[in-house]
């Protein structure tokens, strides 16, 4: 584990992440950067009719901008159970996650 990314554009995606978290107050976070470039953020989300973990919302915003691929996902607040979604469309795509004390952790 490390406390710092080797790709300053994932240190970016952390700090979208980490501050998306503080500020909604939400579970868990979660920012992808696109193969072009794009940035896309999500929150958890937990209703009675649905339930979406921030790596499942942020994977469909960004589907919904109909990019091509992804490069880099960062999460953080809780750690996410699958990434299924994300490699399934992007198998070379980077997946960290950010804990409570900062350590980065790749999945």
């Amino acid at each position: 584990m490390s406390k710092e990314f080797i790709n300053p554009e994932d240190t970016k995606l952390a700090t979208l992440a980490q501050s998306t978290l503080k500020r909604s107050g939400a579970n868990q976070a979660a920012a992808l950067r696109d193969t072009t470039g794009r940035t896309y953020v999500a929150i958890n989300i937990s209703s009675p009719s649905l339930n979406l973990d921030a790596l499942d919302a942020v994977f469909t915003v960004a589907m919904a901008s109909q990019i091509s691929g992804i490069e880099g996902v960062v999460v953080t607040g809780v750690k996410p159970e699958k990434i299924g979604a994300i490699v399934e469309n992007s198998p070379l795509a980077t997946v960290f996650y950010i804990d409570h004390d900062g350590e980065i952790l790749a999945l």
